[in-house]
């Protein structure tokens, strides 16, 4: 990103109390939005790890000004945010804008996204933990959608864009260009992801092509064959009874294709998703052992 005169001097809008920074500090911090900082990509911004002169970590989200509804989106997002509270949400500690610049600055949350969890080598999360993110995810949606006074739709879910264990940093409202996205696509997008977390495999891998997807390759395996789908680390690590772990991903593919129906009126809410999952992370843990 290029800066200009206008950029260097542009002051953060305060935001929630916290001291203003300029757009140049914020450029400094990200190394002029290096890419080595890239933290997530979604469809009206891109978020960026940053860190001011004074050794303060940040998450910086900036808008994709080009595309239409990126000003609409932030627009929305800094009005939600002043009311939106929630411990699996990321906070907000201010915001960056001028004509041709829009950021919302973040928290920032140590853990890293979902997906280098599940993707890279040398780390891993056994059945527990990843029960666990999807509770938080979870109830962080059924935040969203229950717990403002107008349902705020997320509509840019993926283990990408989610910070583990307790917060999400673009779990935010996003709005698409036509107006407000039903939560429906909210609990489709949740279901995707839960059944990405048990089989390690991403939507987009090439295997899923034609009318094979990744929700039609779980549905074919379900219940009987859903041992040939999920990570096979997740059946190996642990001392947990084979037949336990089978019995609770089993229940968790149940509700990940319930949460994918076709029909966005057949789905099930948010809500009956968080509590079934406490109810299946309930008898996990009664019976792992």
């Amino acid at each position: 990103m290029k800066k200009n005169a206008s950029q260097a001097d542009s002051p953060l809008v305060n935001f929630k109390g916290h001291e203003r920074i300029s757009y140049y500090e914020l450029e400094q911090a990200t190394e002029g939005f290096n890419e080595s900082n890239l933290l997530g990509n979604g469809s009206f911004s891109m978020v960026y790890k940053g860190t001011l002169k004074d050794g303060t970590i940040l998450a910086a989200k900036v808008f994709k000004v080009q595309l239409e509804g990126a000003f609409k989106s932030f627009d929305t997002e800094c009005e939600m945010l002043r009311n939106l509270r929630h411990i699996n949400l990321a906070k907000v500690i201010t915001s960056c804008f001028n004509l041709d610049f829009k950021a919302l600055i973040l928290e920032y949350m140590p853990n890293g996204t979902l997906d280098k969890w599940l993707y890279s080598h040398n780390l891993f999360l056994d059945l527990l933990q990843r029960l666990n993110i999807m509770i938080d995810v979870a109830a962080a949606l059924d935040y969203l959608h229950n717990g403002y006074s107008t349902p705020v739709v997320h509509c840019d879910l993926k283990p990408s864009s989610g910070k583990i264990f307790l917060s999400f940093s673009t779990m935010i409202a996003e709005y698409g260009q036509d107006g407000i996205v039903s939560t429906s696509c909210d609990v489709y997008s949740f279901g995707i992801m839960m059944m990405e977390t048990l089989t390690r495999m991403r939507p987009s891998d090439e295997e899923f092509t034609g009318d094979l997807s990744i929700r039609r390759w779980v549905s074919d395996s379900f219940p009987s064959e859903i041992h040939k789908v999920v990570d096979a680390n997740l059946v190996q690590a642990g001392n947990e009874k084979t037949d336990t772990k089978m019995q609770c991903m089993v229940s968790i593919m149940e509700l990940a294709l319930s949460c994918t129906l076709v029909k966005p009126d057949a789905r099930i809410s948010m809500e009956d998703a968080l509590s079934t999952l406490r109810e299946i992370r309930l008898q996990f843990v009664s019976n792992r052992h």
